[in-house]
């Protein structure tokens, strides 16, 4: 028994460091693609970012580019990736929220649950051609 859970445990571990490093490096695609985009991108805007309810939008103090038209996903000017929801705050209507950056995804949406999913490329290709 306990050489079927060390094997099970080894298992576990190979394929959680195997996808870290799949993550790791799409990242890092990911990152290329946006510095590429950085080079070319238009006059940026001011970000917000979109309570959980989808009601209320709060000041973020970020300047960058929407990547969806829901305007829930951007790039600021410095190249970090933003998923900018965030939950309902009293206290953020009059102070704003900051944000963290998340490692950019090389599909947009992928593993969410409407099904949505787009390439990062083409995401940022839609900004330039507007």
């Amino acid at each position: 028994m306990t050489d079927w859970r060390e094997q099970r445990d080894r298992a576990v571990a190979a394929h959680a460091a195997a996808l870290a490093s799949k993550r790791e490096a799409e990242a890092a695609q990911a990152r290329r693609l946006i510095a590429d985009f950085l080079r070319q991108a238009p006059a940026p805007e001011p970000l917000t970012c979109l309570s959980y309810n989808g009601r209320t939008r709060y000041r973020t103090g970020l300047m960058g580019w929407y990547l969806n038209t829901g305007r829930t996903v951007a790039v600021d000017t410095s190249g970090e990736y933003y998923v900018l929801l965030v939950p309902q705050s009293f206290r953020a209507r009059f102070t704003g929220v900051t944000p963290r950056p998340q490692q950019p995804p090389l599909i947009v949406g992928e593993g969410a649950r409407d099904g949505e999913s787009i390439p990062l490329r083409t995401l940022l290709n839609n900004i330039l051609s507007r």
